[in-house]
């Protein structure tokens, strides 16, 4: 196990409070788009966070009214197209790196959404567990824009679950923007809310559940990452034995007492 709390990352913001971990990209100037650097050290740090014994929720927020730009034209788009084939695929394994390390990294993840979400920023919002906007938000997959297919870093397998195939192959095929209203309609954003009020409803969510059973909510994430490919039967086992797991924990015997005694349960994590 390790303690996180104290990163120090060069090409983001971090801080934790209340054992939620809050991320910022940090170019506001710019919209925050991503580099190179940042894509590996975001990857890097969810990939930690499988470890971590002081963070159990993540909440990604805006900076200066933006949420995330895609990756930087200048810093990313340049280079690539003097890349050769083995460098490409490098790149786009390491993008796509990052989206699995969210997936896999055992903890809730909230995105913010204030501002532009688009390509990449449209893409961490996506791999988040639960998303809350502003109506100004504008959420775009606009990889057909720039001339690649809409099939990045999990995009159509990810978005058709949220949203349905139909609306996901609209966005994915034109790259076109989502209002913040379509994408609440089509059940991409949980709500939708003012932006003075974004940061404060997003970081609720994250302290109700980091007051939770958060052992629990870990292998609520795993079920619902691993189930995408199993049949029914396959699903209804590894929840048997996933619930199962959960019944051996402290947090489980915690609630019993509590009930009996007509009490709020207060979970420890194990």
């Amino acid at each position: 196990m390790s303690a996180m709390a104290k990163l120090k990352p060069k090409h983001f913001l971090w801080e934790v409070e209340g054992r939620v971990a809050k991320i910022r990209l940090d170019r506001p100037e710019r919209k925050n788009p991503l580099t190179f650097d940042s894509y590996a050290e975001l990857r890097d740090t969810f990939r930690e966070l499988v470890y971590a014994e002081d963070v159990d929720a993540v909440v990604f927020l805006p900076n200066g009214g933006n949420f995330c730009s895609g990756g930087d034209v200048h810093d990313i788009i340049g280079p690539l197209v003097k890349m050769d084939m083995k460098q490409l695929l490098a790149f786009t394994r390491m993008t796509g790196d990052f989206v699995k390390a969210m997936l896999n990294c055992g903890k809730p993840i909230i995105s913010a959404v204030d501002g532009v979400a688009v390509g990449a920023g449209a893409i961490i919002a996506m791999a988040s567990d639960i998303r809350i906007a502003t109506p100004e938000a504008k959420t775009a997959f606009l990889f057909t824009r720039v001339g690649l297919a809409g099939c990045d870093m999990g995009a159509c397998a990810i978005l058709p679950r949220i949203i349905g195939q139909g609306r996901a192959a609209e966005l994915l095929y034109t790259g076109r923007t989502m209002s913040a209203a379509e994408g609440e309609r089509w059940g991409f954003y949980n709500r939708l809310v003012e932006p003075a009020a974004l940061e404060g409803d997003a970081l609720d969510m994250a302290a109700r559940i980091v007051s939770g059973p958060t052992f629990a909510h870990g292998i609520t994430k795993t079920q619902l990452n691993q189930e995408w490919s199993m049949g029914l039967d396959q699903a209804i086992e590894a929840e048997a034995q996933a619930q199962a797991i959960c019944m051996q924990t402290g947090d489980f015997e915690r609630a019993y007492k509590a009930f009996v005694a007509k009490e709020k349960p207060v979970f420890e994590g194990d």
